[in-house]
């Protein structure tokens, strides 16, 4: 949570079976009543720190050698998009192709985990996710697509397994549905398919926890090309 924000203060409930610490904002509907028992809260003085400062610095556009884009095929989560929007920011995608039923910035649900960077990176809408391959494949791009295959490429190898091609050709990262993953005609399109490795029961991350680790990565790659 962003502290330099005025809007946003830390308040602790005087509760003695609760005590609970949080941050509260001005749109907040509990307020100064507490979340959790509903008991009243105090104001917490807290100090501000220099890191504080962090979001209000100016934004520096980085250009990377690869361009980066991201291509949503399908996405339901509003929340997700949002934090997909978030993560594409901050490695350095310059554009995000909402495809199908994926919500846009337009739904008051993205802009709440988006916090901002919609307005620091180009979307566009496209109803037919296929088309939208499609005609991205005609315009040069390169998809990827972020998927488990038995034929996909780990992540952390793909700079040894499968070089990232020195090229001026923008690299499409592709996501799909939360349940069905990506369209089975769009991932016949990919040129690349990458996973990650998971260590428990589980075989895969949140979407937008898999966007994220995937894009920051392939974003870091791209720009020491």
């Amino acid at each position: 949570m962003n502290m330099a924000t005025s809007s946003v203060h830390v308040r602790r409930c005087q509760a003695q079976d609760c005590g609970l610490r949080y941050p509260c904002q001005d749109d907040y509907t509990f307020k100064e009543r507490c979340p959790r028992c509903g008991g009243p809260t105090d104001l917490v003085p807290v100090e501000k720190h220099a890191t504080d400062e962090r979001e209000a610095a100016p934004i520096v556009q980085r250009r990377t050698i690869i361009g980066m884009e991201a291509f949503l095929d399908n996405v339901r989560s509003a929340w997700n998009v949002g934090s997909i929007f978030r993560s594409a920011d901050g490695a350095g995608f310059e554009h995000i192709y909402l495809c199908g039923i994926t919500p846009t910035p337009e739904y008051p649900a993205t802009l709440k985990t988006s916090l901002g960077a919609e307005k620091n990176l180009p979307w566009t809408q496209h109803l037919d996710g296929l088309k939208a391959a499609q005609v991205l494949l005609k315009n040069g791009r390169r998809l990827w697509a972020l998927e488990n295959e038995p034929s996909a490429c780990n992540l952390y190898d793909i700079n040894q397994v499968l070089p990232v091609p020195k090229t001026e050709k923008a690299i499409v990262l592709v996501v799909g549905n939360e349940v069905s993953g990506i369209d089975a005609e769009i991932l016949a399109l990919c040129e690349r398919m990458i996973y990650l490795p998971m260590q428990g029961i589980k075989r895969s991350y949140n979407v937008a926890v898999a966007f994220g680790i995937a894009a920051h990565y392939l974003g870091w790659l791209a720009a020491a090309a």
